[in-house]
């Protein structure tokens, strides 16, 4: 069996207690400076630190790190922490997930079998597609702004660079498209070539990660209000508005606009994502401030090439095409995203055992109980694997290239153990039942769910 890494490092957090408190005083989270991060209530200094894994753990200095790390490093232990230089500890150190589980334990001992450790990178076959979608995007990029838009090539470029979004720049941001750091950096800037940023998107999505569907902590759960309500509140409550009750009629209206919101994000001038800030996170580390200037950079090279140049060179006739693609990109994402945790069966609350009875409750079971997999063959085609959202949220350092192939395995661990696995086996089902679920969330009427109902997720 697999070393029991929590016990592993929580003797590690033992030994150095003494120490650290002897070097400096004892201190609050919402004081750490932009070089330090907190796992386990230990503070650790980062600022003379080489992460062989990349430069994503600078972007979270000064923050309380311990679910992302866990989260990215199953089998790290004590070893691995000793590399870091240890300073001090928190005093309002406060955990509702546990680690190390019987339940985790198996399913990693299990999919590790199919996917021997350090070969759970991007395979042959997982690059030959990113590079296809690659040169697809700089081809239509090419003659977007040299032939000019028109209605198929909007709708095509637009997808093309969603295709980007889930095929490349998800899995380099993941760390996950290859061992190499500078590889996973290069390919990540994917994100900047189509309208957002590699850095803003660390801010949110690794926290979304590490928090999924969390009622306080998920910025994906908060994202789109007030347009949308993503959380099912109780009624009364201050954020449930009027309109709301008919939020399922602009559901995909909204979605369409995603793209727009994202291009023309102020946040990039200063990298400081304000929901994931709102939820508790502080973009403050000398990393992230550093790197404002090359997101400048780039989202000003993405604003000329797809907007000013072809509206300069073909005249302002465009302009309605260039919203259409946008429109393309952002329904391609959004709308496939937002199926992954917005659900009927879905778990809204993970953490409310925990706040009930001071337990912690164990990580990879709220992963699996707040996402679904769905779809096959097609929906792997439009998502590059990404429909499988409960492999993906158990194993976010591993490629997608090999969720189809560790499925089966997830789902019978998970039967064992008796946690709920959400599938559905075609798209439209799955769609349709977020639908529902967006409409009782609106409405704040929680439909009754019959287990004989074929469109909810299967468990």
């Amino acid at each position: 069996m697999p070393p029991d890494a929590d016990k592993l490092r929580q003797r590690h957090v033992t030994a150095q207690d003494d120490r650290a408190t002897t070097t400096t005083t004892i201190r609050s989270v919402k004081d750490l400076k932009g070089n330090e991060i907190v796992i386990d209530g230990i503070i650790y200094d980062l600022t003379n630190f080489y992460h062989p894994g990349g430069e994503q753990i600078n972007v979270f200095g000064g923050n309380d790190v311990t679910v992302h790390y866990k989260m990215i490093h199953p089998y790290h232990t004590a070893k691995h922490l000793e590399k870091m230089t240890a300073i001090g500890k928190v005093d309002d150190f406060r955990t509702e997930y546990q680690f190390d589980t019987d339940f985790e334990r198996e399913i990693k001992r299990e999919v590790y079998k199919i996917v021997p450790r350090g070969r759970e990178f991007g395979t042959p076959g997982w690059f030959f597609r990113a590079f296809g979608y690659i040169a697809l995007f700089f081809t239509l990029q090419y003659f977007w702004v040299v032939s000019g838009p028109t209605v198929l090539l909007a709708i095509a470029y637009g997808m093309s660079q969603a295709l980007i979004g889930m095929n490349v720049q998800h899995d380099a941001n993941h760390g996950a498209a290859s061992k190499k750091a500078w590889v996973n950096d290069i390919l990540g800037l994917g994100a900047d070539f189509i309208g957002g940023s590699k850095w803003l998107w660390q801010e949110q999505h690794w926290t979304h990660h590490s928090y999924t569907n969390h009622a306080e902590k998920d910025p994906d759960s908060f994202n789109a209000e007030p347009m949308l309500l993503f959380n099912e509140y109780p009624a009364g409550d201050s954020r449930r508005k009027w309109y709301h009750n008919f939020q399922i009629l602009f559901f995909w209206p909204i979605l369409s606009g995603y793209w727009l919101s994202s291009v023309f994000n102020p946040e990039v001038l200063d990298l400081n994502h304000r929901v994931s800030a709102g939820v508790g996170e502080r973009w403050i580390s000398s990393h992230v401030i550093s790197s404002r200037k090359f997101a400048i950079f780039l989202r000003a090279l993405y604003i000329g090439t797809n907007v000013v140049a072809p509206i300069y060179l073909h005249g302002l006739r465009v302009a309605l095409l260039i919203l259409l693609m946008g429109i393309a990109e952002s329904l391609h994402l959004a709308i496939l995203f937002s199926l992954s945790h917005n659900f009927e069966t879905a778990d809204r609350d993970p953490t409310l055992k925990a706040r009930q009875t001071g337990q912690p409750v164990c990580w990879m079971k709220s992963q699996v109980e707040t996402s679904c997999t769905y779809g096959g063959f097609i929906s792997g085609c439009l998502t590059g694997g990404l429909n499988f959202q409960v492999e993906h949220h158990l194993f976010p350092r591993m490629s997608s290239a090999w969720y189809p192939y560790i499925a089966p395995t997830v789902r019978k661990v998970c039967a064992k153990h008796g946690v709920k696995y959400a599938y559905y086996p075609w798209i439209w089902q799955n769609l349709w039942s977020t639908f529902k679920y967006m409409h009782a969330a609106g409405t704040g009427w929680r439909q009754k769910l019959a287990r004989e109902n074929p469109l909810k997720g299967q468990m």
